[in-house]
C-alpha cells in the first residue's frame, strides 16, 4: 500500500516504490544550439517582413525616378521673406500659383507650404 502526498502546488506526489512503474517528469532543457534554433525560428517572420518591405518599395521608387527623369529642374535657394507663393508667381506668372506650389511641394517632398531661409528647392521648368 502506498500513500499519496499532496504538494503545496495541489498535485499528488507518490513515493517511489520498487514494484510500481511510474514515469518521471523532467523539465525541458534546451542546449545552446536549441536556443539558437528557437531564436532563429522566432526571428524568421520579422526578417521576411523586413525584406518584403524593403524590396517591395523598389518599384515605387523606380516609377518616381522614371516619371521625373524626363523633366529638367532649376534650383533656387530660399531667402529671408520668400514664400512658395512668391516663388511660384516668379516662375509661372501666367499660371495658377496653387498648381505650381503643389508641384514644388511634391518635387521636394514637403509636407507643408512653409520654407526656411537657406533651404534649396528644386523647381519645375515651366514652358
Amino acid at each position: 500500500m502506498s500513500a499519496a502526498i499532496v504538494s503545496e502546488f495541489g498535485t499528488s506526489v507518490r513515493p517511489h516504490s520498487a514494484d510500481a512503474s511510474t514515469s518521471t517528469r523532467t523539465r525541458l532543457r534546451l542546449t545552446r544550439r536549441g536556443r539558437v534554433v528557437f531564436t532563429t525560428l522566432g526571428a524568421l517572420p520579422i526578417a521576411a517582413w523586413a525584406l518584403v518591405t524593403i524590396l517591395g518599395s523598389g518599384g515605387a521608387a523606380a516609377n518616381v525616378g522614371a516619371e521625373l527623369g524626363a523633366r529638367t529642374f532649376e534650383y533656387v535657394t530660399v531667402h529671408q521673406g520668400d514664400s512658395l507663393w512668391a516663388i511660384a508667381e516668379s516662375i509661372a506668372p501666367q499660371g495658377d500659383p496653387r498648381v505650381v506650389i503643389d508641384e514644388i511641394m511634391r518635387l521636394n517632398g514637403l509636407d507643408e507650404a512653409t520654407v526656411e531661409p537657406g533651404q534649396r528647392l528644386a523647381l519645375p521648368v515651366v514652358p
